[in-house]
């Protein structure tokens, strides 16, 4: 469908950061996706302080916003560090799944000296653990976590490198 259309990765402009937040809305159970559906999210990349420099835009060859992604280094293991990222609504379900986590992964290797990367899904997501399994993530625990006004579980996939 679509070839590399993963072009340029900077850090998440507060212009993008509003189209994620207020215009991005998935179908269906991903709708538990969209951020204003967990407020702490939503603030979270709403506030530029909050952002911090962990967050990434992701744009195409017409810098056109396609994606995002976060990284949180472990509090814990300095060679450790958390993935979050988020899709266009628009390009989910196409097979850009496993091309879109190669991206993040080269990013992160040219630019970090991170060992472990960590991956945190919803349970029900089983298109996105498929994924990561393919891209060679291994589940190696879960826990529930309180978000979108209930307790959900999340699988824990990780992948040395």
């Amino acid at each position: 469908m679509i070839n590399n259309i993963f072009k340029k990765i900077g850090q998440l402009s507060q212009a993008n950061a509003e189209i994620i937040a207020n215009d991005w809305h998935y179908e269906g159970e991903y709708s538990f996706y969209d951020m204003k559906n967990d407020q702490e999210d939503y603030d979270e990349i709403m506030s530029q302080e909050l952002r911090s420099d962990h967050y990434y835009q992701v744009l195409d060859g017409d810098n056109k916003l396609v994606a995002f992604f976060c990284l949180e280094p472990d509090d814990q293991d300095s060679m450790k560090a958390e993935i979050g990222l988020g899709l266009a609504p628009s390009l989910t379900g196409h097979g850009l799944g496993k091309e879109f986590i190669k991206v993040i992964e080269d990013y992160v290797k040219q630019n970090f000296a991170f060992k472990t990367y960590i991956l945190s899904v919803a349970e029900f997501n089983k298109r996105a653990i498929k994924v990561y399994q393919k891209a060679g993530y291994q589940e190696t625990g879960s826990e529930n976590v309180h978000t979108n006004g209930g307790i959900y579980k999340f699988i824990i996939m990780t992948k040395s490198v």
